[in-house]
């Protein structure tokens, strides 16, 4: 049994061939696409980085894991307690451990664990390759490591190779050498009119047009490509490209370890996983090259499922999410879990890569906690989205919105159909407490959050980013902010 397990950071589904993207922003993965089961509503529950491949790696939500943020106590795994023994449960349940439980070698080319202080990301790898740079490296330093590690081993059997490519994260990376594919080619959508895009320029919030670099317009020499602001409908439209062109630029190196594995002869009984730890938001809500949401462009990613003896060229429908990968692995694997009380929340879908008649489940629960402090539930063609704390962009409590006729997600119906809001509510509202019910603790991490100070990414900015407003021509926004954050003013 081999393995290749391609991490993709940051990669929207929507922006992807096989899943109906207009440009060919991914010619390797649109052709695997054609061998491999696709997952059609497929989420990440805990955005963004971090809670996200929690939840991949431990097959359990935020609300359990205790990880749904970037800092605080909200950025660490809880501790089992009293009922670890010599080695925790988590660990030696992970995604990972069930390769090595297969006899796999389990070898990962990351920084992850480092750029957030997540080790427990490590657990199950023999090996671990790390060019140094935190999510800064690009594909170029990573690619030839795997190459070399292939060459070297890749005809032997029962290995897996965790990859991880960071170029569709923010700041946008690809090589000055890397020509924009994109540049005399129009969007596929042009939903960014001189209308739209006046408004984005009006935005109160961070990574909006004015503020590319979060808080700031500040740019940077090692990623000369990734601008500051955009002034113009024009620089929108070349932000867009330089996302797609890191789509496309992770497609060529994922093409370069393809090729590699034909040549040594043994693609033909390779396994191969395409997936993501969550997407971007491109224009979505004001904001440019974040993953600060619980919306749909941040929540849903792709999953591609290429397994020896599965459906080639198949779809499947239905909501699933992160946490049901690794009871998937777990049953494709053959393997057993490790102690009695440990539980995936999610579900393995496993026969779902063998059988046309397995369906996902109707809805799906989301949340994010880093930049925003936000609940959504995503069912039917609709998202309702529940903040509780928006991270400085001026959101209402509760937002709606059709995906099928809006997938920008730009006309709020929350006021117009105050029952499908009431639904949306209930299913958060359930969810939350069977999740409780079924926790070790009596802490749900999103109010952990909140109460010590809220969202990582936004604290302590209030004050500066009043005077950014003041000297960008928003000044409106100032009293905006000091009556809906009353609280950060102090």
């Amino acid at each position: 049994m081999r393995i290749l397990f391609f991490d993709i950071d940051t990669l929207r589904a929507d922006h992807l061939g096989c899943y109906g993207y207009g440009r060919d922003t991914s010619p390797v993965i649109d052709a695997l696409a054609r061998e491999s089961v696709c997952f059609d509503q497929y989420y990440c529950p805990n955005a963004p980085c971090l809670p996200s491949r929690a939840s991949m790696v431990t097959g359990r939500y935020g609300i359990h894991t205790g990880i749904v943020g970037h800092g605080g106590t909200a950025a660490d795994l809880r501790l089992q307690g009293e009922s670890r023994h010599f080695t925790d449960d988590a660990s030696e349940n992970s995604l990972f451990m069930n390769f090595r439980r297969a006899g796999l070698r389990t070898v990962s080319f990351s920084t992850f664990a480092e750029r957030h202080s997540a080790w427990w990301f490590n657990s199950g790898f023999h090996e671990c390759y790390n060019v140094g740079l935190r999510g800064g490296e690009s594909a170029e330093m990573v690619t030839p490591k795997v190459l070399e590690w292939l060459r070297a081993n890749g005809r032997q059997d029962d290995w897996a190779l965790h990859i991880h490519f960071w170029d569709p994260h923010t700041p946008y990376r690809t090589p000055p050498s890397f020509q924009n594919p994109f540049e005399n080619e129009p969007l596929c959508d042009d939903w960014i009119t001189p209308e739209v895009f006046a408004e984005h320029r009006r935005h109160i919030g961070p990574h909006g047009a004015h503020e590319i670099n979060m808080w700031n317009d500040d740019t940077f020499a090692q990623w000369p490509l990734h601008p500051g602001t955009l002034e113009t409908v024009e620089d929108a439209k070349r932000f867009i490209d330089l996302y797609d062109g890191s789509v496309r630029y992770t497609d060529e190196n994922i093409g370069m370890i393809l090729d590699c594995v034909r040549e040594l002869g043994v693609y033909d009984d390779t396994a191969v996983i395409v997936t993501s730890d969550h997407g971007e938001d491109l224009g979505e809500f004001g904001v440019y090259g974040e993953h600060g949401m619980a919306d749909e462009c941040v929540s849903r990613i792709p999953l591609l499922i290429r397994w020896p003896g599965a459906r080639r060229g198949a779809r499947v429908s239905g909501f699933y999410d992160n946490t049901c990968l690794a009871p998937t692995l777990q049953e494709l694997l053959g393997t057993k879990g490790f102690g009695e009380a440990y539980r995936y929340d999610g579900a393995s879908f496993a026969q779902a890569l063998f059988r046309d008649d397995v369906r996902g489940a109707d809805s799906v629960i989301l949340t994010q906690c880093a930049h925003v402090c936000q609940r959504a539930a995503r069912f039917d063609h609709y998202i309702y989205i529940r903040t509780q704390h928006g991270g400085y962009h001026l959101l209402p409590r509760e937002l709606l919105f059709d995906l099928d006729s809006d997938p920008h997600q730009q006309h709020d119906l929350a006021a117009e159909r105050p029952d499908l809001c009431a639904y949306g509510a209930k299913l958060i509202l359930d969810w939350t407490d069977r999740m409780m019910r079924g926790s070790d603790s009596d802490a749900d991490p999103m109010w952990t959050v909140l109460r010590e100070g809220g969202p990582e990414h936004c604290r302590g900015h209030f004050a500066e980013y009043c005077r950014r407003l003041e000297a960008t021509g928003r000044a409106f926004g100032v009293p905006l902010l000091e009556e809906q954050y009353p609280e950060d003013m102090r």
